[in-house]
């Protein structure tokens, strides 16, 4: 593809929409506090445990202390002694983002559910007849309030990559819009490392090759960024120019899907890891059925008592999804090399799946100022 073909419509005013990224606040804490109300304004972390377990969510108290999302329990006690592990309870986490996808539904059909607590809106054409994405947003916040009891934070933007990075500015229980005439400064003057999908690893490289800011990437030609950064390259060169042509997709399709165990105690037996492997895969065979999925790619994940990860992968000629295919391609991974040493957990993912997304297209046409 020549270069012209991959800096074609370089122009954002020629792709602005109008999105709303909604995320729930601390979500599944927030739920927790609310259906508890003993625990508010306490530290609070859902899932893990002092001793083996991992933290999915914590309230913003204990935030406070250090503690986040993927924590060892043990660390996120240490950082925060008075600290309230409370198990997890995903049906009714469930139950209530049904809730609020309704609200969503009330104002377009253009809805991309990305997790349990949070969403993309294309409010470009809306239920409401409305022409501010703004006002749009404020009243999805309200109603949520209102139907729930729990906050929810908002951006509002011309595209994705903006409104994701916006809802993030004034959380909690709180929403930044970025205008069409606002984009290109405020990326200029945004750090990378608020760029979303520019991880730990890709932030320390472009730090050390002088990019600090959305200026300094905007500064860089698309042959710098390609040998810098690979196919990625095209993505940081456009988002910086502040165009993202990801659409609303109302049937997202889902890359992955997987399952995991952490153990009471380290395991070193090959022979306890396939017994924990066929539980895994009965578990994934279930869900996959559950979702009609069949995937080609199937990803072993061990981590070590150390706690360092390693991911074996393995694509296929054909599409597996029963529960005795999927073990015995994670076995033959299990045993592609020995292990390192004792695990703590182990986990199967399959990707690659047998199906196509339809992306949703929305005509210049439909737009409606103001933001």
């Amino acid at each position: 593809m020549d270069k012209l073909s991959l800096t074609e419509g370089l122009d954002f005013r020629k792709h602005i929409r109008k999105i709303i990224h909604v995320d729930m606040d601390a979500f599944y804490a927030s739920v927790e506090a609310l259906d508890h109300p003993e625990l508010r304004y306490l530290p609070i972390a859902v899932g893990g445990s002092s001793k083996r377990g991992v933290v999915a969510a914590a309230s913003y108290e204990a935030r406070k202390f250090g503690v986040k999302s993927a924590m060892s329990g043990r660390l996120a006690a240490r950082l925060c002694p008075d600290l309230i592990f409370v198990k997890p309870r995903f049906e009714r986490y469930r139950e209530i983002s049904q809730q609020i996808r309704q609200i969503f539904f009330e104002y377009t059909d253009l809805v991309e559910p990305l997790s349990l607590d949070e969403a993309y809106l294309d409010v470009t054409s809306n239920k409401k007849e409305l022409d501010s994405g703004t006002i749009l947003a404020k009243g999805i916040r309200q109603k949520i309030k209102e139907k729930t009891g729990l906050n929810a934070s908002a951006g509002i933007s011309i595209n994705k990559f903006l409104a994701k990075i916006a809802s993030d500015i004034n959380k909690p229980n709180g929403q930044k819009t970025i205008p069409p005439d606002e984009v290109l400064d405020f990326i200029k003057k945004l750090d990378v490392k608020k760029f979303h999908g520019v991880g730990k690893v890709t932030q320390e490289k472009m730090y050390q090759v002088g990019i600090f800011t959305g200026e300094d990437l905007h500064q860089r030609s698309l042959e710098e960024l390609t040998s810098l950064f690979g196919k990625s390259g095209l993505h940081y060169y456009r988002v910086v120019r502040g165009v993202h042509l990801s659409a609303v997709t109302t049937d997202r399709m889902r890359k992955s899907l997987g399952a995991e165990r952490t153990f009471n105690e380290n395991i070193s037996s090959e022979i306890y890891m396939i017994e924990r492997l066929e539980h895994i895969a009965e578990e994934i065979h279930k869900r996959l059925k559950r979702h009609q999925l069949a995937g080609k790619t199937i990803t072993l994940k061990i981590k070590y008592s150390d706690f360092k990860v390693q991911t074996r992968s393995k694509t296929l000629h054909y599409f597996i999804s029963s529960k005795d295919l999927i073990l015995e391609e994670a076995k033959q991974l299990l045993y592609q090399e020995p292990m390192k040493d004792s695990v703590r957990l182990l986990g199967i993912s399959l990707t690659n799946f047998n199906i196509n997304s339809p992306q949703k297209k929305i005509k210049a046409s439909q737009l409606r100022l103001p933001f």
